[in-house]
């Protein structure tokens, strides 16, 4: 028996490009040496001062993984943990000048992935598209359901 779909698949098309996208990001950024977190977090602390929970939440990275990235970072010579200016209590991500050096060929780096993905629309759909994208993220799917109803009880074994 085969399903007639009332609609097109949308969660395969926003998978299946996403998931495109990301490995052609991530090849890109390997070149310098870089994963999309950690430009993502290079880029995110270069804005302000910001802890490791702010950026977690910011990047929508959980804490283990935070912590990994950060911890690569420092490893690099990218960034480095210090305490607040704001708080002597908090610690922040502080990014380092060879950080912010990685972090701008890094934004070419992406810039140049995306930029490539916008060419293969046609010019007079680009606009369009990003309009489009820009409203599901602002509107409809700004945020997720409660991750608790998304996943599959575990079944007990006797």
């Amino acid at each position: 028996m085969t399903l007639r779909r009332a609609t097109p698949d949308l969660s395969y098309l926003f998978s299946h490009n996403s998931h495109v996208l990301k490995t052609q990001v991530t090849a890109a950024l390997a070149e310098i040496g870089l994963t999309p977190r950690m430009q993502c977090v290079l880029v995110r602390a270069l804005e302000e001062e910001r802890t490791q929970i702010q950026l977690a939440e910011l990047t929508d990275m959980d804490k283990t993984t935070m912590v990994a990235t950060i911890d690569a970072l420092e490893k690099a010579g990218y960034a480095e943990r210090r305490p607040s200016r704001r708080d002597r209590r908090a610690r922040i991500v502080a990014v380092t000048e060879r950080g912010a050096e990685i972090a701008a060929r890094g934004q070419e780096i992406v810039d140049r992935v995306h930029g490539a993905l916008l060419e293969a629309l046609p010019e007079d759909e680009r606009e369009a598209f990003l309009r489009a994208m820009r409203r599901l993220a602002d509107g409809h799917l700004a945020e997720p359901v409660d991750a608790a109803a998304c996943r599959r009880p575990r079944e007990r074994t006797a």
